[in-house]
């Protein structure tokens, strides 16, 4: 449009489908997602009376469906459009929400809320549900902007002051701090909040990255580019790893980078004319992003990174880092796979028949389902990619990785499960998850899988615990869980199938020899087959319940649809169906469904069967439990259960009563289910419903139809029944009409009439029962007829104890004794003896012992025979009863020798039990010794049976009876024990000889190994050899190779013509070398074609014809040859040639040579055996080229002859006249080489000549000679070149003068006659050898004649003849006077000589003076020269002082040559500054001069830095700093050396507190501690010492951010001061203040606070703590200056007038020269003195 016409705010459907733009006219356009045009609607003012041009669209924001808008207006409204789903639906408001301000901007995150900001500063929130709005919070300026995170579960609103404010509905665990974040420096109009951070931009041109909790992390600054204006607007990607700012004409891109956690900025999008963006907005899926501008236009961009397609089947857009879409080309449908995490996905496979997605990150999974659009995203760090994914269940993805399986279930971002399996077949395996509604389960997820290939494990998946597990004999094939996950179908190897009950952990067998199984589907119907029969369990509650029909064919399949289930058998070539009763199937379905009629409906038509039986009990059982009377009363009826018939019908008939009368469900009157409960058998459940109804009556009822006697008397005795005695009339007449008497005397005894129920009892046979009633009723007992009766009875029923206690009772105790003896009751009878009768006590004790070994209770009787004193029968007891120790302690108390035959059954025991030390004692006690030995030899304990045989035998008794049962034992075939005992003896031979007796060879060996090691080897070898010529090969394989003897193995089998065993003995022990030897004897031995078959097998062929060819085996070569590899023939040829040729068959081998093709081979052999006319013979007649090589052989074994004639005519018949020449130059026969090269060779003559010169150069003096005369000729003959490289050839090391005079020889020559270049390469030669020679004028003549000036200086400087280098670079090249200054100066630098040096460049002779340290000559110097100089090198020995750590040495330098405002001498100035007050123990008077020159040098310093640029600079002022603090350690050292002054010399200590950022913080507080100590200001002193002392601890620990400062709180002493590198005090000082700070503060007289003033601040502090004013420190003490103050004329120097006076009458009766010097430094400081009369005269 022309002109001015924004759209005002558009917005992306969730659903990606509907884009809606608002424009200035306010209506809104609704666009398809291909940017068509497709509906719109106009929108409406908060009244119309105001008219359409009252408000504008300020904001809008679809719903989560897509199916709503919220539009915000500025007339204080926000209305919600209801748009529908489809293009075209009538458009309506739905919902109002009335504001007391506009609303400026909308988000709607979630499906009811709508939150929006207002120009009044609060942000609230709107619910459509309920049309009610509230504060979310609010604030003091107008809302800018709103953002949401990625989730949409938090928001940011941005304030015209610049506030941005976070909340969160759900933080999702992040803990993020909610509230006010930052504040931006100006309005934040573009706010974003993206997945790692916030980013605002605004009209400061800047665009700026927050942290989660608002610390500024990047800044993007375009202030200095003219052409950028503010940003208006942003957006972020919902993935939230982009952000665009938009602002004029231009779009800002913005993409973090992961990997360096910043955000990096794209190249941004400028559209010329494109003006102001006035809104933007990114579709949900992240692949566009519109942008609407001030004219009204919008522009769609395509957002995409990169487009993948494939297997021509999908396209797959990345639209950012951690977003793809995924579309189906043929389908057009689409999913949006985003990483939640943020993630950059790597790579997307669409697997399982192109239905299911896999995609990666570096550390996550992310699955889809394309048909149902289920998308999960699961943590899956690094695996490396070899997992494998199985598909085969709709609703989870299995996927296993080294030996674990993990379950994904679609749509779900957390692994459900992950089991240890190595079975990955999708048979083996099986998960159920939520596949049927059942009544009351929610979350019904089970999985079923092999632990291993016996044992399987179900686990629940929802709550994470194990069901069950089961064991099998035999391996598992086939399982699967039915889909309610109740039952486990199972198969095993012997094709066995079972059933698993998981919620009673029953396992039954259904079937054997089971070919197929199956569910059929959504239901709990199994079809199997069993060879022929097709099997069917409709119920399988019901295992036994089977239907079974004959088929021929095999199972292959189960197709269930439209209601009917088939299953598909092969018949041969032909395919058949059964058809399964659908309606038995059904029924399982009708029962799950909880549809009961429908099941009922359907058993109604079904015969009486087993099957239908089951499922009428079934159905019964869920119709109680649901309430559903009616059909139990029908389920009742079909079973021919008439009782609970009856008693169904007269329930429904109550429940139906109640119905009509009172309507509703009549199954919850109390009456119907009081009625269940007793059909239950609750009869407690059944009382309770009527007694809260208070039906007493019919609850009493209840028990007595039931005949529940004591229930119904307990709820009349509980609720007071009126008819309770009738009752209880009624109950004992009904237990004595049935018979009961022993109910019926309980009942006369709880109603105290005893004798009746003693009559009773006894009349039920009960007399145990009336006895007891007796004998707790004295009146009973005194009845003696009553008693006799009770006793008869007793004693009738043998009841002889209760007898007994009868008659004790009455005293009757011979009687009571008599029937406590025959009940067996000798407890009784024994306490009744001792007090009755105490002589038949041990009797009695006897008697009691041998009742209880007649009861078999041995352990009991042991005691009653020791009490007794029956000791053998107390042995034989304790024996039985298998007290052991018991019957040994008895039996050693024992003096009978009768006793001693029990020793050896217990011995005997302690034998059984392996207790052998025990048993050898118990025998050796009984005197059986023999015993003792054939124990431990039975046990094989030879040692301890030898010990004890030593013991009592002589050495051979024991030999010969170990041997002797060695041999037994050998007999008996037991062996190991028979060399156990000849070990024992030490006859290990004997053992060797037994087993080699009995072939038993590996004993042998081991033995052997054990006792002759030595022997081993020759043992196996022997053995081997034996083993052998039986036959017995494998074993004597064995030994061999044990010995390491191979080869011997590899010849057994090969005599033995065993050639596979040899070979593979060879193979594995021989080697590679060893295998192919064996595997070509063996082809050797078979010969012929089988020889070339066995070879070819091994692919050996050419191995063994070069194995033969090289052991001169031929013919067996040419016979494999022929057969497998002809090419090879004529290399056999060669070799069989060679063999005859060594053994010295030479016409043979001339005839193999030839017949191999190789008659130059034949020639050469000829030719070695110098035999000339058969080489020639062979040449001629073969091989013709060789004749001139057979010529040149002759000729050179003629020269070695020395018949240089005839060997220079073969060399010549062979046209190789260059050989000749060699030969006679070899030969020293110079003239004949030349006449034969000047003849044959003329081209070589001058080659041959130069080499002759060479060689005669060679020889010695001689040669000299001779090449000065040949160098001669050359000259004379005008070949000057020549001529000069003769005299450069020669070489005398001993002749110098002769060397020389051929070097200038060849110069002049070279001058005069040759080129200049090839002059001055000549003289380049000669003149570094005169300059050798040291003939240094001669060398630069030369150097000179061909205008070499710079070599020729070179040489006279190497000469050291300066001044004729200086004139001969002054006359013929002034440039090189530098040159030769600069070598002079070099010169005299390397000689030392310092003070020439001087008067030729003093500034390199200052700095020898340096690097010597002659500092004092190098100062002198210097200050000949001019002041930078001078104060150039007193910076550089004050730099080396101060490194040296001489810092006052460094400070005399400058009093004694000022101090200069040179910056870069700054830094020396600070570290001399710093170095001096870290000396320690400087704090006394006598340290005041070096105080005091500090201080001045300062002071000069800062007055020259005054008049210089650095005016005013930082560093002026931290050198002002320094001067005070250089003039209050001088002061103090002056005020330290007079008594009266010791208080100012402590306020000085205090007032050096507050410069400890310069001052070290420990010697500070140390000294200030230690001068208010002296001063008696204690509280002070207490303070600073303690703090002193958790300094120190700080520094030994490195940090001092532990440090406590509270003391010093509104003061002016800094808390962050360096950490000091040492301490300023030993070990023991330390230790002393911390021993007087203990002590103080045991003594809790002091206040831990410091002083204040009348400013109510501390005393020494400058700043007043209330009001934060400064005072001026006092000159002298550095206190506050604050009411009666002494003023200086210069500009803030005061003195506290007090302090002044005390120090002036100090100075003028002490007359300390310290103080005079300090009150003349102030004068000159403070620009003078007040009048005082005072003057130091």
């Amino acid at each position: 449009m022309e002109g001015p016409s924004k759209v005002t705010c558009m917005a992306w459907a969730p659903n990606n489908t509907k884009f809606a733009v608002c424009t200035v006219d306010r209506v809104v356009l609704l666009y398809d997602e291909q940017g068509e045009k497709r509906d719109k609607f106009s929108t409406k003012p908060v009244d119309s009376k105001y008219g359409k041009d009252s408000y504008v669209v300020k904001d809008m924001a679809f719903s989560p469906d897509s199916t709503k808008i919220a539009i915000g207006q500025s007339d204080n409204i926000i209305f919600v459009y209801r748009i529908g789903e489809e293009w075209g639906d009538k458009k309506a408001i739905c919902n109002k929400f009335v504001q007391t301000s506009a609303a400026v901007c909308l988000l709607w995150p979630s499906e009811h809320a709508v939150v929006y900001g207002l120009v009044e500063g609060k942000v609230r929130l709107a619910n459509t549900q309920t049309n009610k709005s509230s504060t979310i919070y609010g604030t003091e300026s107008c809302v800018v902007s709103l953002a949401s995170n990625v989730s949409g579960k938090g928001l940011l609103s941005g304030h015209a002051d610049g506030t941005v404010v976070r909340y969160f509905f759900d933080d999702e665990g992040s803990g993020e701090s909610q509230g006010k974040l930052f504040t931006h420096p100006c309005p934040p109009y573009a706010l974003a909040w993206a997945a790692n951070s916030i980013m605002v931009g605004g009209c400061d041109k800047k665009v700026v990255a927050y942290g989660r909790e608002g610390h500024i992390l990047q800044t993007f600054d375009y202030g200095r580019d003219r052409t950028e204006r503010e940003f208006s607007v942003a957006a972020t990607s919902p993935s939230g790893q982009s952000v665009v700012f938009g602002s004029y004409d231009r779009l800002r891109v913005f993409n973090w980078a992961p990997r360096r956690s910043a955000w990096d900025e794209a190249k941004p999008k400028e559209i010329v004319n494109l003006y102001t963006i006035t809104s933007l907005a990114w579709k949900k899926d992240g692949s566009r992003l519109c942008a609407g501008t001030l004219c009204g236009g919008v522009e769609l961009f395509d957002c995409c990174l990169r487009r993948v397609i494939y297997k021509n089947k999908f396209e797959m857009t990345y639209v950012g880092l951690s977003q793809v879409i995924v579309r189906n080309l043929s389908t057009g449908t689409r999913v949006v796979l985003k990483s939640h995490y943020g993630y950059e996905i790597e790579e997307v496979k669409i697997m399982g028949k192109d239905r299911y997605l896999v995609a990666r990150t570096f550390d996550t999974l992310l699955l889809g389902d394309l048909l149902t659009n289920k998308l999960s995203e699961v943590p899956w760090p690094g695996s490396g990619g070899n997992e494998k994914f199985f598909f085969e269940n709709e609703s989870v993805c299995m996927i296993f990785n080294a030996g674990e399986l993990s379950l994904v279930e679609y749509s779900n971002n957390e692994i459900l499960g992950s089991v240890r399996t190595e079975f990955m077949n999708p048979h083996l395996i099986s998960v159920r998850l939520n596949e049927r509604n059942q009544r009351g389960v929610e979350d019904n997820k089970k999985l079923a899988y092999l632990i291993d290939i016996k044992t399987i494990c179900i686990v629940d998946l929802a709550g994470g615990f194990n069901l069950g597990t089961i064991s099998q004999n035999s391996k598992i094939d086939w399982l699967e869980l039915n889909e309610t996950g109740h039952k486990l179908l199972f198969r095993d190897k012997k094709l066995r199938l079972h059933l698993y009950d998981i919620d009673t952990g029953t396992k039954t067998t259904l079937l054997n020899f089971c070919s197929y199984v199956q569910w059929v589907p959504g239901s709990d119907v199994v079809v199997a087959q069993n060879r022929g029969n097709l099997c069917i369990w409709y119920s399988i509650d019901s295992p036994e319940s089977i239907t079974m029909f004959p088929i021929r064919g095999d199972i292959v399949d189960l197709e269930r649809a439209d209601q009917k289930t088939d299953v598909i058998v092969t018949e041969g070539v032909k395919t058949v169906t059964y058809t399964l009763d659908e309606g038995l199937i059904e029924f399982g379905t009708a029962i799950d469904d909880g549809d009961y009629d429908r099941a009922t409906a359907f058993l109604e038509t079904l015969e009486m069967s087993p099957e239908t039986e089951a499922m009428w009990k079934t159905l019964s059982k869920l119709a109680l439990k649901t309430n559903q009377l009616h059909i139990a009363e029908r389920c009742s009826a079909a079973l021919g259960d008439v009782s609970t018939l009856r008693f169904l019908h007269q329930t429904n008939k109550i429940a139906d009563k109640v119905s009509q009368e009172l309507g509703g469900d009549g199954t919850v009157f109390f009456q119907v289910q009081a009625r269940l409960a007793m059909l239950d058998k609750n009869f407690k459940l059944a009382e309770m419903h009527y007694m809260e109804q208070n039906s007493i009556d019919e609850a009493i009822e209840m028990y007595q139809e039931l005949h529940m006697w004591d229930d119904c008397i307990a709820v009349a005795e509980a609720k007071g029944h009126p008819e309770l005695d009738s009752l209880r009339g009624k109950h004992y007449q009904w237990l004595t009409e049935t018979g009961q008497d022993e109910k019926a005397g309980e009942v006369r005894e709880s109603e105290g009439d005893f004798q009746g129920a003693i009559n009773l009892y006894l009349k039920a046979g009960l007399p145990a029962k009336a006895a007891r009633l007796a004998i707790s009723h004295a009146d009973i007992t005194n009845n003696s007829d009553t008693v006799s009766r009770i006793a008869a009875s007793l004693i009738k029923g043998e009841f002889y104890e209760r007898a007994g206690d009868l008659y004790e009772t009455i005293r009757n105790n011979q009687r009571a004794l008599e029937c406590y003896c025959k009940g067996g009751a000798f407890r009784k009878a024994v306490e009744l003896a001792r007090l009755a009768f105490p002589a038949e006590v041990v009797k009695l004790e006897e008697t009691w012992g041998d009742y209880l070994v007649q009861q078999k209770q041995m352990d009991a009787a042991i005691n009653h025979f020791i009490e007794a004193g029956c000791s053998l029968k107390a042995i034989e007891a304790a024996i039985a009863a298998r007290q052991w120790k018991k019957a040994v302690h008895i039996l050693e108390l024992q003096e009978d020798s009768s006793a001693v035959k029990y020793y050896v059954k217990i011995a005997q025991y302690y034998t059984s039990i392996q207790d052998y030390e025990v048993a050898e004692q118990l025998f050796v006690k009984g005197g059986h010794l023999k015993d003792a030995i054939d124990m431990y030899t039975t046990a094989g304990r030879w040692e301890e049976a030898h010990k004890l045989a030593v013991e009592c035998m002589t050495e051979e008794e024991v030999l010969a009876l170990y041997i002797s049962r060695a041999q037994e034992l050998e007999r008996d075939g037991k062996f190991k024990e028979a060399e156990r005992l000849f070990a024992t003896v030490k006859q290990p031979d004997l053992a060797i000889t037994m087993y080699k007796k009995n072939r038993m060879f590996d004993d042998v060996i081991r033995l052997v190994a054990k006792h002759h090691p030595d022997l081993l080897i020759e043992t196996r070898v022997h053995l081997a050899k034996e083993l052998e010529a039986e036959s017995r090969f494998s074993e004597a394989e064995y030994h061999f190779i044990e010995a390491e003897e191979w080869k011997a193995a590899v010849h057994m089998y090969r005599v033995n013509d065993m050639w596979e065993e040899a070979y593979r003995v060879a193979k594995s022990h021989g080697g590679a070398g060893a295998q192919k030897q064996v595997a070509y004897l063996w082809a050797r031995s078979l010969g012929g074609e089988a020889a070339f078959k066995l070879l070819n097998k091994f692919g050996l062929l050419e191995y063994a014809i070069e194995f033969a060819s090289n052991n001169f085996s031929f013919d067996f070569a040419f016979d494999l040859a022929r057969l497998s590899n002809k090419e090879k023939i004529p290399e056999i040829h060669l070799k069989h040639a060679i063999f005859l040729e060594d053994e010295g068959k030479f016409p043979e081998a001339e005839v193999e040579f030839i017949t191999a093709g190789k008659p130059k081979e034949a020639v050469l052999m000829y030719i070695h055996n110098k035999d000339w006319p058969s080489a020639l013979r062979v040449a001629e007649g073969h091989n013709p080229e060789t004749v001139p090589e057979i010529l040149v052989s002759q000729a050179k074994f003629c020269f070695e002859q020395k018949d240089f004639l005839k060997a220079e005519a073969f060399l010549l018949r062979a046209q190789k006249p260059e050989l000749a020449v060699k030969y006679y130059k070899d030969a020293d026969l110079w003239s004949d080489a030349m006449r034969i090269c000047k003849e044959y060779l003329p081209n070589k003559l001058s080659m041959l000549q130069e080499e002759y010169e060479e060689e005669t150069s060679k020889k010695g003096i001689r040669g000299v000679g001779g090449l000065l005369e040949q160098a001669k000729e050359w000259e004379q003959s005008g070949e000057h070149s020549r001529a000069v490289e003769c005299y450069l050839k020669v070489k005398d090391e001993s002749n110098a003068a002769l060397m020389e005079k051929c070097w200038m020889k060849a110069a002049e020559l070279s001058i005069k006659f040759l080129s200049a270049d090839r002059a001055e390469e000549v003289i380049r030669l000669v003149g570094p050898q005169l300059t050798k020679l040291e003939k240094y004028n001669a060398a630069a003549e030369l150097y000179l004649n061909i205008n070499l000036i710079k070599e020729a200086i070179d040489v006279f400087i190497e000469a050291q003849e300066w001044n004729k280098a200086k004139r001969v670079a002054k006359e013929l090249e002034p440039r090189y006077e530098d040159y030769v200054d600069h070598k002079y100066k070099e010169h005299l630098k390397n000689q030392g000589k310092v003070d020439t040096l001087v008067g030729v460049d003093v500034m390199a002779a200052l700095d020898m003076y340096a690097e010597r340290g002659q500092w004092e000559k190098c100062l002198e110097t210097a200050s000949k020269q001019n002041f930078k100089i001078l104060h150039k090198y007193v910076a550089r020995y004050a730099s080396h002082l101060i490194k040296v750590e001489d810092a006052p040495k460094a400070l005399q330098l400058y009093v004694q040559h000022g101090a200069p405002p040179n910056p870069q001498n700054f830094n020396i100035y600070k570290r001399l500054f710093l170095d001096l007050i870290n000396l320690p123990d400087t704090d006394g008077p006598e340290s005041y001069r070096m105080w005091a020159d500090l201080r001045n040098f300062l002071l000069q310093l800062c007055e020259n830095m005054s008049r210089s640029a650095e005016a005013n600079s930082p560093a002026h002022e931290d050198f002002e700093q320094m001067l005070l603090i250089a003039n209050y350690y001088a002061t103090r050292s002056a005020t330290k050396g007079v008594a009266q002054l010791a208080s100012l010399a402590a306020k000085l200590s205090v007032s050096l507190l507050r410069h400890t950022e310069l001052v070290p913080a420990d010697k500070a507080f140390y000294e200030a501690g230690l001068a208010c100590r002296a001063v008696g200001w204690e509280n002070m002193a207490f303070i600073f010492l303690n703090h002193f002392l958790d300094l120190c601890d700080a520094v030994d620990e490195g940090t001092l951010d532990a440090l406590d400062h509270s003391d010093f709180l509104d003061t002016d002493i800094p808390f962050e001061v360096p950490v000091p590198s040492k301490l300023c005090v030993t070990d023991t000082q330390r230790e002393q203040i911390r021993d007087w700070v203990l002590m103080v503060s045991m003594d809790n007289r002091l206040e831990q606070v410091l002083p204040r003033d009348e400013r109510n601040s501390y005393e020494a502090s400058l700043v007043a703590a209330n009001t934060g004013l400064h005072s001026l420190p006092c000159v002298l003490t550095g206190y506050p200056v604050l009411r009666d103050k002494i003023e200086f004329s210069s500009v803030g120097k005061v003195a506290i007038k007090k302090d002044w006076n005390k120090f002036l009458l100090a100075t003028k009766t002490t007359h300390s020269s310290e103080c005079q010097d300090v009150l003349k430094f102030i004068s000159h400081w403070s620009g003078g003195l007040p009048g005082s009369g005072f003057s130091f005269s």
